[in-house]
């Protein structure tokens, strides 16, 4: 008996120790050297730094569109974004012809990014793949599509067919190297809220995870995709890391965690003490569970504060002693004169933005040394 509780415990010691060593690591045990180097660096350069990102920011800007290696950062600081965010938005929902275009686009972006030492991050705003309504909800249009492209939904077979073409990329974006193209690949983001389809009164806890570990576990297993971190983000409508894991499948399918907060942060009010409280569940959830940790949206509309990027932005993610791997804020549209988030020549928070680039604390690519290899990885020292 007695050496039965022996062998017993020695297992669960074993089976404890397993779980322990998987944590700071990818939860694909397959994945690339470059993404496991990717995941390994930003996690210790979390400890005292944080990479600044902006949506959209090398395929156009603020009045231009499609030049080659320009970023309104640049035109700005001199140095695009440490973390350039892009989407698969192009991806479904659209003639073929356009979708091979916007695949071969983004493979370039991709791979551009890699080979001048960036890192990619990328959403999905994906169009409806049962209805019309694109990716928003849209009250007598939208169906709940989530229900229906599950395991066992009617539209499953449609959904592994557009995750195959997601598949076929992830296998296509290889840089000067030679080697795969790690991203972070966050799928689903804001679902706590409804104003898209896969949002929180759209569908069921139950259906939303078994969407999430479907999507994982088909493009990870079954389409070996290894080049891919996964990142999991709803918006600020938590105040507790119960409510901020409601919908969480579990730490053997997520890679990062996130949250997207524009409301705190100058849209809706400036509540910095809330946004920072917010922020610090996330951050904390990530160090107690092994994950990466970061601030996967926000930015403040025509920026019309113009001492926001330090008075607002830096003094929220500078609190509490958070591990934030990158901050990333929303796009500079093209037309619209107001649509934007970062600076460019001649805003008026530009003096301001300057002194946020030079904050030791913040991280631009051309701070990033080797971030995809893990020896002796430097840094920015």
């Amino acid at each position: 008996m007695k050496k039965n509780v022996i062998v017993a415990v020695a297992v669960a010691l074993l089976s404890l120790g397993a779980v322990q060593a998987q944590k700071g690591k990818p939860i694909d045990k397959k994945a690339t050297p470059e993404t496991k180097a990717l995941f390994k660096n930003l996690d210790k350069l979390s400890k005292n730094h944080t990479l600044f990102g902006h949506q959209h920011a090398t395929e156009y800007g603020h009045g231009w569109a499609g030049e080659e290696d320009r970023s309104d950062v640049k035109s700005v600081t001199g140095s695009h974004p440490a973390v350039i965010g892009v989407d698969f938005s192009g991806f479904s929902g659209r003639s073929p012809e356009a979708i091979r275009k916007a695949k071969e686009d983004l493979r370039k972006n991709v791979v551009d990014t890699y080979n001048r030492g960036g890192v990619t991050t990328v959403a999905w705003h994906f169009s409806n793949p049962v209805s019309p309504g694109g990716f928003y909800w849209k009250d007598s249009v939208s169906l709940p599509a989530v229900k229906y492209i599950i395991p066992g939904g009617e539209a499953h077979e449609q959904y592994k067919e557009i995750l195959r073409g997601i598949g076929d990329w992830a296998h296509s974006i290889r840089g000067a190297d030679g080697k795969l193209v790690p991203v972070i690949f966050r799928p689903f983001h804001e679902f706590d809220g409804g104003w898209f389809w896969w949002g929180k009164p759209h569908t069921s806890r139950e259906e939303y995870i078994s969407l999430w570990r479907f999507t994982v576990s088909y493009l990870r297993d079954s389409l070996g995709v290894h080049n891919f971190i996964y990142a999991f983000s709803p918006d600020n409508r938590f105040n507790t890391e119960e409510e901020f894991l409601e919908r969480y499948p579990g730490d053997e399918w997520v890679d990062m965690v996130g949250m997207d907060n524009y409301g705190d942060m100058g849209r809706d009010r400036y509540d910095l003490a809330t946004a920072s409280r917010k922020l610090k569940i996330v951050s904390d959830y990530a160090q107690k569970a092994g994950k990466l940790a970061a601030f996967t949206e926000t930015g403040l509309e025509s920026i019309p504060d113009t001492t926001w990027w330090n008075n607002t932005l830096l003094k929220v993610m500078r609190t509490d002693n958070m591990k934030l791997a990158y901050v990333l804020v929303w796009r500079n549209d093209v037309r619209s004169p107001t649509h934007y988030y970062a600076p460019y020549p001649g805003h008026t928070s530009v003096p301001d933005f300057i002194k946020f680039y030079n904050d030791p604390y913040t991280l631009f690519e051309k701070d990033l040394k080797e971030i995809y290899r893990r020896k002796k990885f430097l840094g920015i020292f």
